[in-house]
């Protein structure tokens, strides 16, 4: 793309394209023009713009189309900031980065340009929705993601924003297709002579959640950076939650600053080798952390790494054990986040009662959880016990959300996983009972045994 001024935004005489009362008249909207694309409706709004999903009149294509919002027409950084976005988008050209088509200009002065239409979901919505990944699943979303952010590095330009939410899910394949957003608070590390950043040094950019040390104190920025709230991303990923959370920003940049950053050990099953990778990322110091974004993937590709088959025959057993499965389900039209809160609040809860009664935590999502009760671990327990367990909690996770429109669903099951004991205790690696498509039943009271379960406690 080719670089533009904003004088390009007004006619050759240095008049305004429009007068001021034709500018404040004009609307841009759904069934109005830019260039040659139609737009039909807002898919996203921000501070600086929006967004609209569009076609162009004559090929169909369907695109998204990005506007700076009118009042912002007059601000030379503003418009200076969007077009600049838009070129080094253009200049990075990377599959797991958005794609820009084309840039313009509307009647009334607003520039805008044509990007890629993609999926609305965000890796944000499917924490929201799923909760915390496996450290495997996390690894997957890792790949596309660092890929996008080390071909930006090489282009000399810092993303300074890379959160859950400037992530676009594509597909959620086992390889999954992935697009980073919103380079708008970018900051060019070696512009050209007479080429100016988007940002200048001593800025404070950013969304505080999110945030590098250095960007809280306003000082130097660069790749470290973006590594630092790849840790955040990271931990996330592997906990459901942020490392550093308050309803204060302020108290949250000063953990940042200040406060030792917790171990995902501590809210998830993650091994002391992948607590390591994310500790580096978020140390302090920017010469702490790991030298470059593919160092980052490096260390926790050998971190998540299976163990040797060797390793595997050692360490795993088949057993018998006991399982529950419990599930929150919404009422249609309450998908809202008050009531994913209420799922999850109930889940915490569930959780920490399987736990003192003996069961390990072998899955767990946003909505769901698996808890495993291996019949040969001390103390031994009958099944028609556990099941006596198993109606308690389904009672107590009923009440937790008795004023809600939120229902629980439990199933309990009996027959072999593979486990083995690992430096974080034990774990469930495999077997029938880890497929819960094979055996999961509903029923309509919230409670449901099936027929192994219930043959195993009659006898």
């Amino acid at each position: 793309m080719e670089e533009t001024s904003s004088s390009s935004f007004w006619a050759s005489d240095g008049a305004p394209r429009l007068s001021r009362e034709e500018r404040a008249a004009w609307r841009t909207g759904p069934g109005s023009l830019a260039g040659e694309y139609m737009l039909q409706t807002v898919i996203g709004v921000g501070g600086h713009g929006a967004v609209y999903q569009a076609e162009h009149r004559i090929l169909g294509q369907r695109v998204a189309l990005k506007v700076l919002h009118s009042h912002l027409n007059d601000k030379e950084e503003m418009l200076h900031r969007f077009v600049r976005e838009a070129q080094l988008i253009n200049r990075i050209r990377h599959p797991n980065i958005v794609d820009i088509y084309d840039f313009g200009v509307l009647p009334d002065g607003s520039p805008y340009y044509v990007m890629e239409l993609l999926p609305s979901r965000t890796l944000s919505d499917l924490l929201v929705q799923r909760g915390r990944l496996s450290p495997e699943r996390a690894l997957e979303f890792m790949k596309p993601i660092c890929a996008a952010l080390e071909a930006a590095h090489r282009a000399g330009v810092v993303h300074r924003d890379l959160k859950a939410s400037n992530v676009a899910i594509v597909s959620e394949a086992q390889s999954p297709v992935v697009k980073l957003l919103d380079f708008g608070i970018a900051k060019i590390l070696h512009p050209e002579p007479g080429e100016p950043g988007l940002t200048t040094d001593g800025e404070r950019l950013g969304t505080p959640h999110a945030m590098s040390p250095e960007q809280i104190r306003g000082g130097l920025i660069g790749p470290a950076t973006d590594i630092y709230s790849l840790g955040i991303l990271l931990y996330r990923m592997l906990t459901g939650e942020h490392p550093f959370h308050s309803p204060n920003p302020l108290e949250v940049e000063q953990m940042h600053l200040e406060a030792p950053p917790p171990r995902a050990s501590a809210r998830a099953p993650v091994s002391p080798a992948v607590d390591a990778v994310v500790l580096r990322c978020l140390e302090k110091q920017a010469d702490r952390r790991f030298p470059s974004v593919s160092a980052v993937l490096a260390a926790l590709q050998e971190a998540v790494a299976p163990p040797t088959s060797e390793q595997a025959a050692s360490e795993s057993r088949s057993a018998r054990a006991f399982v529950i499965h419990a599930e929150g389900v919404l009422a249609p039209g309450d998908e809202d986040d008050a009531a994913y809160t209420t799922v999850s609040e109930m889940l915490d809860a569930l959780e920490q009662e399987l736990r003192d009664a003996g069961f390990i935590l072998a899955e767990q999502t946003g909505m769901a959880l698996l808890g495993v009760r291996l019949l040969d671990d001390p103390p031994p327990l009958k099944p028609s016990l556990l099941l006596e367990v198993a109606r308690e909690l389904h009672q107590h996770a009923q009440q937790r959300v008795a004023n809600s429109r939120v229902s629980v669903h439990l199933c309990a099951h009996m027959g072999q996983v593979e486990a083995r004991q690992s430096p974080d205790g034990l774990e469930v690696t495999g077997g029938p009972l880890a497929d819960t498509t094979g055996w999961l039943v509903r029923d309509a009271s919230g409670f449901a045994i099936t027929p192994d379960a219930q043959r195993a406690c009659d006898c």
